[in-house]
């Protein structure tokens, strides 16, 4: 039985799978299985696969586009290995990824999940990520909350973990990612691989980055029900809580730029309610 599932997801990405398959199937450690979601792609994706792929992987496809969340948690369900790896259509590994995560687990245990750096290209160049971008390692819950600071495609965790924090949530069209890796960070350390794994493109016109304004909003709704979901603690509360402040303030004041004055008043009285509905004091969060 494989030891690692690898869940691709893709649309409309014929070309870029190739590359992302390859790159699976290139590696030095072996067992594992290979399983692409397509999600309703209408190109020619599942001729591709089965020309040059097809008694190597397990392919799903959806009947219509449902969601990247949707296409990875489809993945997750299907998959028969006790770790997954995520790789999405456009990325692609270096040789020696899933070797070093598994010897990873084999030396700690107790981890749930870790994470390799990346190389980031850009319209076809190599850039350097800011100093915000920077991959923190162990307790990441803090720095997680400002940003997504884990890659799908970076990442391998434990499948018995989704059983206790539950999937990717299928409501968020974008930051679902941001979403998961806050569950998980506040139970359990993220931990780094302190070398480059994957290499990560960018500035593609399908990218969910590129279609959505602003993506606070959906950090927003992440950080909401996870205060609301009483899995935090009073440390936890008071950095969630000062975030959620951080950033209805920076999207109401964005919103009533724009003419949105009643979503604009939502959000700028959302950080007082909540507090209210959580029980907690004036003046500071706790």
């Amino acid at each position: 039985m494989a030891k690692v599932s690898v869940v691709i997801p893709t649309y409309n990405r014929g070309r870029r799978l190739l590359r992302a398959i390859a790159s699976v199937l290139y590696q030095s450690y072996n067992n594992f299985e290979v399983i692409v979601v397509d999600d309703g792609s209408t190109d020619n994706t599942r001729e591709l696969i089965n020309s040059f792929f097809k008694n190597h992987i397990i392919y799903i496809k959806h009947k219509q586009n449902r969601g990247v969340s949707a296409a990875r948690n489809t993945g997750i369900r299907a998959s028969k290995a006790p770790f997954i790896a995520f790789l999405d259509s456009d990325d692609y590994w270096f040789s020696e990824k899933l070797q070093l995560q598994m010897d990873f687990f084999a030396e700690n245990p107790m981890a749930v999940a870790c994470q390799g750096d990346e190389i980031w290209i850009r319209n076809g160049r190599q850039v350097n990520p800011g100093k915000r971008h920077i991959k923190p390692n162990g307790d990441i819950f803090k720095a997680s909350l400002r940003l997504c600071l884990v890659s799908p495609s970076a990442v391998m965790i434990k499948k018995s973990l989704f059983d206790e924090i539950g999937l990717f949530d299928e409501t968020l069209p974008a930051c679902e990612d941001y979403d998961l890796w806050l569950r998980i960070s506040c139970r359990y350390p993220i931990h780094l691989i302190k070398k480059s794994l994957v290499v990560k493109e960018g500035g593609h016109k399908d990218q969910l980055s590129t279609q959505y304004r602003s993506m606070d909003l959906f950090r927003i709704k992440s950080i909401v029900r996870l205060l609301r979901s009483n899995c935090l603690n009073v440390q936890q509360i008071t950095l969630a809580m000062d975030e959620l402040a951080y950033k209805c303030q920076i999207y109401s004041k964005g919103c009533i730029k724009r003419g949105r004055k009643d979503e604009g008043n939502f959000y700028r009285t959302l950080y007082g309610r909540l507090k209210k509905e959580l029980n907690l004091p004036e003046g500071s969060a706790l």
